[in-house]
């Protein structure tokens, strides 16, 4: 990992910094390769920059190698999924040591999830009329692991839907017949895996999920009691109400505040590297814990 962007005698820099901690290469369900990622995120004036593919840090190690030729930092990180009460929910880790037992066993129990997802699945959609589903996705993700934006591509390739929105929304969103995650571990048994390969626990993108604040606190409390460290205060270009909410969230958890674009592809202003709100600053940065 490099860290000069956050050495204790650059604190007083770190305002003018600009931190992306969330985004993905296609060794997950992005598009660009870890090393376009880097040279996309230097062009958007990206200075900090973690890769947290879901369930892989396979890109992690390009991406380092890349950051050196354009001059940016780079966080080992990972996108874990995990559930709470029934309900997918994702976890970041971040400043991860990428030669963690721990960390190495946790990725190969995901990635063999992520396989037999990927095969259920495709059997669903076969069940619905669309045919060799797991061999059509499976050429949209030459190196990473099978996920839903991958059998999102092929049936708009197929003309089952007319773009990638609608295959969610008939098919693989929340709730519809390609939405398998009971599959996944506890969210408790996640943030164990971040916490021993001495990482910082993320709660990401909290406004996703699509809960009451009720139970979205719930959550969060439950995560705050599991060891988890963060929340991702900004997730792309949000309302300014929602971030001030999370915010508000952190501050009665005494959580430290992330931010991140979730970019996954060019073309979309609202998931760009580097174009997100700045965190309030009545919020403690997450990186603040790492100088």
């Amino acid at each position: 990992m490099t860290l000069s962007a956050l050495s204790s005698d650059s604190s007083a820099k770190s305002s003018n910094l600009i931190y992306d901690l969330h985004c993905h290469s296609d060794q997950s369900d992005g598009i660009l390769s870890p090393e376009a990622l880097v040279s996309r995120a230097k062009a958007q004036n990206v200075s900090v920059l973690a890769l947290t593919d879901h369930d892989t840090v396979a890109g992690v190690a390009r991406a380092q190698q890349q950051a050196q030729v354009e001059g940016l930092d780079i966080i080992p990180g990972i996108e874990f999924s995990s559930q709470w009460n029934g309900r997918g929910v994702h976890i970041v880790g971040l400043n991860i040591d990428l030669a963690s037992p721990s960390l190495l066993s946790a990725v190969h129990q995901q990635e063999q999830q992520r396989e037999e997802r990927a095969h259920q699945i495709a059997e669903k959609l076969e069940s619905m009329g669309v045919a060799r589903a797991y061999e059509g996705a499976r050429q949209h993700a030459p190196e990473g692991v099978v996920g839903r934006p991958h059998f999102a591509a092929y049936l708009v390739e197929q003309g089952h839907c007319k773009n990638i929105a609608q295959a969610f929304k008939k098919y693989l969103g929340a709730g519809k017949p390609g939405d398998i995650k009971q599959m996944w571990p506890e969210l408790e048994e996640v943030v164990q895996w971040v916490l021993q390969a001495n990482g910082t626990a993320v709660l990401a993108h909290p406004k996703k999920y699509n809960m009451t604040r009720t139970k979205l606190c719930a959550m969060v409390a439950d995560f705050k009691e599991a060891g988890g460290q963060a929340i991702e205060v900004v997730s792309g270009k949000q309302l300014d109400a929602d971030t001030r909410d999370i915010a508000r969230i952190a501050q009665k958890y005494s959580l430290l505040g992330s931010c991140g674009s979730d970019f996954h592809s060019p073309g979309g202003a609202w998931q760009e590297l580097g174009n997100f709100p700045k965190l309030p600053e009545s919020i403690e940065p997450v990186w603040s814990s790492w100088q």
